[in-house]
């Protein structure tokens, strides 16, 4: 008797159901992870001291590494000329790199309409500039009072600062709030997202970040989850974080901090970002004293451990 095409179906469809239940559980364990892709910030070079590191170097060193991309350092870069941009990401395409993120400074706490201004119209110029570069997102901060004008000194105060007189913090949360949500335009006509960073000043504090990100609530504001912008027990914060995070930056710091030390346990920190399904890009910052040269390729020794 002829086999129809009915037939047929009918008879793959029973030889897949008499498949046994081992076999079936066996072809699901086998699915390889998702590659978890990890990028190294062009900061781990260089920590605003000294001679700059070029990117071109960085980008060819994370290519003989083995990283998968290279987070930018806006103020690393040798100047934001269009030409400048292209042959950057032209390097990086050649050598099979993403740049993921911008990483850039701007500071909205300030009771001045005009100063505020200023940093918003340079958020927006930044995202013009990841838009060339390719970049899907900035790092954003919220900005600090600066009555503690030493950044040396605020580490000290563990990010912690007083209001100017006369002002309090939900002065600064409206300020910040309002002025990312001026900058929610200009993401969505350049495709470039703003990841809020639990970093020093308003945003030292994790629950600050998310009553920021609330208030704006925008799909164009995610979160950049800094590892070591702590000044508490860093573990239950990053789990607060970590289920609405864009993307995660990883302190290390080989030869001793810059500012501080931390000792994060990166196995630990990878089984909570896995239990809140994150899936998006790992950047590296290493803020160690010791060379670049031997601790970045530690440092993703191991991330790529810890994130297997």
């Amino acid at each position: 008797m002829p086999i129809t095409r009915r037939g047929a179906l009918q008879s793959v469809a029973g030889a897949a159901a008499a498949l046994p239940l081992a076999t079936q559980a066996q072809t699901t364990n086998n699915t390889s992870k998702k590659h978890v892709p990890i990028a190294v910030s062009t900061y781990s070079y260089w920590h605003f001291k000294g001679t700059k590191t070029p990117i071109e170097d960085v980008i060819l060193d994370a290519a003989k590494l083995g990283f998968d991309g290279v987070e930018i350092l806006h103020r690393q870069m040798d100047n934001e000329t269009p030409a400048y941009c292209n042959k950057l990401k032209k390097m990086a395409f050649e050598n099979g790199l993403c740049f993921p993120l911008l990483s850039i400074h701007q500071d909205f706490v300030s009771p001045e309409a005009s100063e505020r201004q200023k940093h918003i119209d340079h958020t927006k110029k930044c995202m013009d500039i990841a838009a060339q570069l390719g970049i899907p997102a900035i790092r954003l901060n919220s900005g600090r009072w600066k009555t503690i004008p030493s950044f040396d000194d605020l580490m000290k105060a563990k990010g912690e600062e007083p209001p100017i007189k006369g002002y309090t913090d939900n002065d600064a949360f409206k300020w910040c709030i309002d002025s990312i949500q001026a900058c929610i335009p200009h993401a969505e006509k350049t495709g470039v997202m703003m990841a809020l960073e639990n970093h020093w000043g308003l945003t030292t504090r994790v629950d600050n970040v998310l009553k920021i990100w609330k208030a704006v609530n925008s799909p164009w504001l995610g979160i950049n989850l800094d590892t070591g912008n702590h000044p508490v027990d860093p573990y239950p914060e990053i789990a607060k974080l970590a289920p609405h995070a864009t993307i995660v930056q990883c302190k290390t710091y080989y030869g001793g901090g810059v500012w501080y030390t931390l000792d994060l346990d990166y196995k630990k920190i990878a089984g909570i970002l896995r239990k809140a399904n994150f899936h998006g890009w790992i950047s590296l910052e290493m803020e160690g004293n010791e060379a670049a040269s031997t601790a970045v390729p530690k440092s993703l020794a191991t991330l790529r451990q810890a994130f297997a």
